[in-house]
């Protein structure tokens, strides 16, 4: 993964995670781990990974009720 790449991954997780306190670390890493899992497979296109960040968080907020 190159520098962009990276740097794309992490302005996305900070974007999907705006809401989220930095102390709530299990929500961070499901989300982080989704949307490196999309970029694996080849996704780049910064809207889709906010839409699979999105869905990650709303997953993580209904498991942690």
């Amino acid at each position: 993964m190159n520098a962009a790449t990276t740097a794309l991954l992490r302005s996305v997780l900070d974007e999907v995670c705006v809401s989220l306190s930095r102390y709530e670390t299990g929500a961070r890493v499901d989300v982080a781990s989704k949307i490196l899992e999309a970029a694996s497979r080849g996704e780049t296109r910064p809207e889709r990974l906010k839409q699979i960040g999105r869905e990650a968080l709303s997953k993580a907020a209904i498991t942690a009720r």
